[in-house]
Order: structure tokens, then sequence, then C-alpha cells
């Protein structure tokens, strides 16, 4: 369902220079900031990160260099 906002300009540049330092569109870096608020936001990475508690400091090490793949990977690209 599409959505009108009214952003007060200087909020509107704001919202277009931390896009463009992210490399997203304005509506993609919206979109994410909502699903942040919402309680939605969170990737693969973090979620990992977050469950690895558990793991042996040779588990933890082998993880670390595993997750190195995720620094080319942006999930906002497959939404």
């Amino acid at each position: 369902m599409p959505v009108s906002l009214r952003i007060p300009p200087k909020k509107e540049e704001m919202i277009k220079r931390a896009a463009k330092k992210a490399g997203k569109t304005k509506t993609g870096f919206i979109l994410d900031a909502i699903d942040e608020k919402l309680g939605l936001a969170g990737n693969r990475e973090e979620l990992i990160r977050k469950t690895a508690g558990w793991l042996t400091p040779e588990e933890a090490s082998e993880l670390r260099e595993n997750l190195k793949v995720f620094e080319g990977i942006h999930e906002d690209e497959w939404k």
C-alpha cells in the first residue's frame, strides 16, 4: 500500500545524504529505519553473532573467518 510522507526539506536532505552514504535509495533507507523501529531489523550476520555464545574458542574463530563472506553481501539488494 503506498504511503505519502511530508518531510521537511532539511530532513529530506539529511535522508538523501545518509541514503547515498549507505548505498541505498531514499525509500530503502526509510524502510530500513521503519523496520529497525518495529524491531524487524537484523541480518543473518547479526543473528549468527547473537547465537554464537555457546561456541568454543576454536569454533568461534572458524565462525569469524566464515562470516567474512557477509562483508560483500548487501541483503537489502534482495528485498
